[in-house]
């Protein structure tokens, strides 16, 4: 034996270092794949995988493996839930191609499982992927229209679903922003003076979105317009629903003495109105500040604090009949306003008799009565008194280029001082 041997903490060593190693190796076997795989599902096995990739930002790496298990395992119990996660991927990941993603394979989580629970998840997350690639109301609103209609659908279908409040807040946002996008341009053209432009667009907006945070002075614009046109009894309407609808609103007062001055009953507020303005005085809003005002050009996405968090969102989609029925004509142009719309409970409106639109000039006929909410028809100017000012307008411009040209051949010719120089040189 040598010296190393026979030294007393030798062997004591030796025993410590193949215990050690008989431990680990132990611990290996226990973590081993083919353990792994013997004792539990191989579809489990990939499901979970995948669901910690995704929890450490490994989105592509996930997405394959959950692909990889719909492929080889198309009766596994993980089939949905993968589907799920792989929209779910794409929508954490983010981005203009990932929320598009995400879209397609919600819907077709929905379009494959429309009875799970989990559809009604599916379809929320629709909503939000178009909510989050929203943009100022000043731009496009291609993702706020689509978002508006999503979220509707949720609230239709899942009323009663957990994400459900969260849904009504966020059709509530988004409608504010497509409210603000048309009351800017409807401004624009109320500044300038194009009556018709500005009160087909406010008319819709007022129709639309009641909980817009600018509806009391779209109706004030709507009632100025009527008066500017001295159609006092329709504005009167406009001052009315001011006063019943918005009774807190800093035009309630001015609309008040409208009314008075066109000698128009001032009705009572709302009791349901005034309800509502009570609770929205609860939430703590401020308005934007002058520095969050310039950090918001660097901003994408739109200011939403000024949206309502109380009442009832509009749930009907658009109506193509309200857009364009809206037509403002009459008297001189661009300064008179005609409304032919759905009346607010979603019926058409009566259309006039066939006596009424044959003889829209007829001596001593009354023009159809406005309706409780919306303004009649301003009779436009007769085709027939048109067409005799376009044929006097042509007789006097052909007249005048008649004499013109006589006058021109009566004046003497002048001669030519180059003729003889061109003569010599051609060129």
């Amino acid at each position: 034996m040598t010296k190393l041997t026979k030294h007393p903490g030798y062997w004591l060593l030796a025993a410590l270092l193949l215990l050690s190693l008989s431990a680990g190796c132990g611990g290996r076997k226990k973590n081993d794949t083919s353990t792994l795989y013997g004792t539990a599902e191989p579809d489990k096995v990939l499901f979970d995988r995948a669901m910690e990739d995704i929890k450490k930002n490994r989105h592509t790496v996930a997405r394959l493996t959950l692909q990889t298990l719909i492929n080889t395992y198309p009766d596994s119990e993980y089939l949905a839930k993968a589907k799920l996660a792989i929209a779910d991927s794409h929508y954490e990941e983010g981005g203009t191609s990932g929320l598009t993603q995400a879209v397609a394979e919600y819907k077709d989580f929905i379009t494959f499982f429309p009875f799970l629970d989990e559809a009604a998840y599916a379809q929320y997350r629709v909503g939000m992927a178009h909510y989050r690639r929203m943009e100022k109301p000043d731009r496009d609103t291609t993702q706020a229209r689509l978002a508006e209609v999503e979220f509707q659908t949720f609230l239709l279908k899942h009323p009663d679903h957990e994400l459900a409040a969260e849904a009504e807040q966020r059709l509530r946002e988004v409608q504010e922003v497509r409210a603000e996008g048309e009351f800017r341009v409807a401004r624009y053209y109320y500044i300038k003076g194009s009556l018709r432009a500005a009160g087909a667009r406010l008319l819709e907006l007022v129709e639309r979105y009641p909980l817009y945070s600018q509806a009391d002075n779209a109706l004030w614009m709507l009632g100025d317009s009527y008066e500017r046109v001295e159609r006092g009894d329709v504005a009167a309407t406009f001052y009315s629903r001011i006063v019943r609808e918005y009774p807190f609103s800093a035009r309630a007062e001015e609309a008040k003495r409208k009314l008075e001055r066109l000698g128009v009953p001032v009705p009572q507020p709302n009791p349901d109105a005034l309800a509502r303005f009570q609770r929205e005085r609860e939430f703590a809003r401020e308005k934007p500040g002058m520095l969050r005002k310039s950090l918001g050009l660097f901003k994408s996405g739109p200011d939403v604090s000024m949206a309502a968090r109380t009442g009832k969102p509009n749930m009907t989609p658009p109506s193509e009949t309200v857009s364009s029925g809206q037509v403002l004509a009459g008297g001189s142009p661009g300064s008179s306003i005609v409304v032919e719309t759905a009346p607010s409970g979603g019926a058409a409106a009566a259309a006039p008799s066939s006596g009424a639109a044959a003889k829209p000039d007829a001596p001593g006929a009354e023009p159809p009565k406005a309706s409780p909410e919306l303004p009649a028809r301003a009779e436009p100017k007769s085709a027939a008194k048109k067409s005799e000012e376009e044929k006097k307008a042509e007789e006097k411009k052909k007249e005048e280029e008649r004499k013109a040209e006589e006058k021109k051949k009566k004046e003497p010719k002048k001669p030519s001082e180059k003729k003889g120089f061109r003569k010599l040189i051609p060129w």
